[in-house]
């Protein structure tokens, strides 16, 4: 079982964790649950000692007026909006927990996978995939995320 280990920073928030860094911070753990052999996320996943939750609103494949041609520099795109979310609140995709990806057509399934594993690397968040119809139809995907620190 993977599992990831955090040192938080309180704020002043307080916090009844009994497990604690050497600073005394409150440690959060991210832990997959009863994970299945060959996938490349995590079917459920249990989060505690946190003090924060982040929730970013659907993050689309466009910097400023420009959108990526193909899937892979869209869906490259994406992350990287995630990921300048997850950094504007002192976080990285090593706090990602959960995340959401809305896929325009059902044939880009097979391409996510190697680019997920490209970009998230060992972290396997619970991660759930739904074919729907996008707001804008250059669009091809959009992600949306739950983060805890």
């Amino acid at each position: 079982m993977q599992r990831r280990t955090f040192a938080t920073a309180l704020a002043g928030i307080p916090f009844s964790a009994k497990s604690t860094t050497a600073k005394g911070h409150p440690v959060m753990n991210i832990t997959p649950l009863a994970p299945s052999p060959g996938i490349a996320f995590a079917e459920a996943c249990e989060v505690s000692g946190f003090s924060r939750m982040l929730f970013v609103s659907g993050q689309v494949p466009q910097e400023g007026d420009v959108i990526p041609p193909d899937y892979e520099g869209q869906y490259r795109l994406a992350w990287k909006n995630v990921e300048r979310q997850l950094h504007a609140a002192g976080m990285s995709f090593d706090n990602l927990v959960k995340a959401t990806i809305y896929l325009s057509d059902r044939s880009l399934i097979a391409q996510s996978k190697g680019l997920r594993a490209s970009i998230l690397g060992e972290r396997t968040p619970a991660i759930t995939i739904v074919i729907v119809g996008i707001y804008d139809e250059r669009w091809l995907l959009e992600i949306e995320a739950v983060a805890a620190a």
